[in-house]
C-alpha cells in the first residue's frame, strides 16, 4: 500500500526530519552561486529549504499539495527563493534547465517501467556540466545507472554507493 503522505504532512509539519547528509555535502562543495535547483519529490521542503538557504533558486515537485502548500509558507517566512507545483513525477515535464536535480527517495514508489521514463526527463533538464543527485533503494541503482547510459549527454559518476547516485553531465 502507498504512503499517504498528505496524512502525514497534516499531523506534522516537518514530519521527515533534517535535509538529507550526502545532499547537505554536496552542496558545502557546489560552488556555483544562484544555481537553479528542481528537488522532485521535495515533500515539506527538507531539501528544497536548506538549499534555497544557501542563495539558490529552487523548483519543488511534490504530488502532496499538503507538502508544497507548507514548503511555500515556510518559504515566505524566510523569503526564500522557492516555488512549488503540484504534479505527478510520472508525467512531469520541466520546463527549463537545471543547475541540479535533486531527486529524494521518490523514484522507488514507481513501478519499474516508469522510472526509466521519468528519470530521462530530468536528465534532459539538467544542464551542461550539471548535476542529478539520486536517493533512493539500494536495489533501484543499478536501474538509474541503465538509464543514465542510454542518456544521449555523457554522465560521469560522483558519488554511487549505499543507495545514492550522484552524476555530473559532462557534454
Amino acid at each position: 500500500m502507498a504512503t499517504d503522505y498528505e496524512k502525514i504532512y497534516r499531523a506534522s509539519k516537518h514530519a521527515l526530519g533534517p535535509p538529507t547528509k550526502e545532499f547537505v555535502e554536496f552542496f558545502e562543495t557546489f560552488g556555483k552561486p544562484n544555481a537553479w535547483i528542481l528537488d522532485i519529490g521535495c515533500g515539506q521542503g527538507r531539501d528544497a529549504l536548506h538549499i534555497a538557504r544557501l542563495g539558490h533558486r529552487v523548483t519543488g515537485v511534490d504530488s502532496a499539495a499538503t507538502g508544497i502548500r507548507q514548503l511555500l509558507e515556510d518559504a515566505s517566512t524566510e523569503d526564500l527563493d522557492i516555488e512549488g507545483a503540484v504534479a505527478d513525477i510520472r508525467s512531469y515535464a520541466p520546463v527549463r534547465k537545471y543547475d541540479v536535480v535533486v531527486i529524494d527517495r521518490t523514484r522507488h514508489m514507481l513501478k519499474t517501467c516508469e522510472r526509466s521514463g521519468a528519470l530521462c526527463r530530468l536528465l534532459d533538464a539538467t544542464a551542461a556540466q550539471g548535476a542529478v543527485l539520486i536517493a533512493d533503494e539500494k536495489s533501484n541503482i543499478a536501474g538509474f545507472r541503465t538509464t543514465f547510459n542510454q542518456s544521449p549527454h555523457d554522465w560521469s559518476p560522483i558519488l554511487d554507493e549505499r543507495g545514492y547516485l550522484f552524476a555530473r553531465r559532462i557534454d
